[in-house]
C-alpha cells in the first residue's frame, strides 16, 4: 500500500513522506475547525462526525484540483504540488496576521475608520505581504523558481511587469 502511494505521488525518497503527511494533517486541522464552527451548540461526538465528513469532502476537491492543475504546473514530482499547495496556505495565513500588525502600527484600526474603506485597506496590505510572503515561503520549501515565475505572472496581470522585466 505505502509502495503504490510513493509511486503514485513519484516519492523516491522516504523525506518526501513529509509533504503528504503535512497536507493530510493540514486538511484535518481545517476540517476540525470548520466543523467545530458549525456543531458548537451540539455534543463532541457531532463535532467528530462532522470533522471526517469535512476531511473527507476537502480531500477529494483537493485530489480534483490537483488533477486539473498537474498539466498547467511544471513540476518534476507530483509530490512537489503537495509542497506548493502547503505554501499557498501557509502564505495565505501569514499575510493576514502579518497585515493586521501593521495597520496597527501605522494607526489604522476598525474604531478609527469608515469599516468599508478599513476592509479595502486591510486587503491591500495583506496583498502585498503576499506577494512578498509567497516568494519567501516558496524559497524556503524548496519551490522558489516555481513562486518567482507564478510572481511574474500575478504581477503582470496586476500591471506591474515593467517593474519586474
Amino acid at each position: 500500500m505505502l509502495k503504490d502511494f510513493k509511486s503514485n505521488w513519484d516519492i523516491h525518497k522516504n523525506w518526501q513522506l513529509i509533504f503528504p503527511l503535512f497536507g493530510v494533517l493540514g486538511l484535518v486541522y481545517s476540517a476540525y475547525k470548520l466543523a467545530v464552527v458549525f456543531s458548537k451548540p451540539f455534543h463532541i461526538s457531532v463535532t467528530i462526525a462532522l470533522t471526517i465528513l469535512i476531511a473527507f469532502v476537502l480531500l477529494k476537491l483537493t485530489l480534483f484540483i490537483f488533477k486539473k492543475l498537474e498539466h498547467k504546473w511544471i513540476v518534476d514530482y507530483r509530490w512537489e504540488m503537495i509542497r506548493i499547495f502547503i505554501v499557498f496556505a501557509v502564505t495565505g495565513s501569514s499575510s493576514m496576521f502579518v497585515g493586521r500588525p501593521i495597520m496597527e502600527l501605522i494607526g489604522i484600526t476598525k474604531e478609527n475608520l469608515n469599516p468599508f474603506l478599513y476592509w479595502v485597506l486591510f486587503i491591500i496590505i495583506g496583498l502585498i505581504f503576499y506577494q512578498i510572503l509567497l516568494v519567501a515561503f516558496g524559497w524556503l520549501f524548496g519551490q522558489f523558481k516555481f513562486f518567482w515565475e507564478f510572481e511574474k505572472k500575478m504581477l503582470k496581470r496586476f500591471g506591474l511587469g515593467k517593474f519586474i522585466d
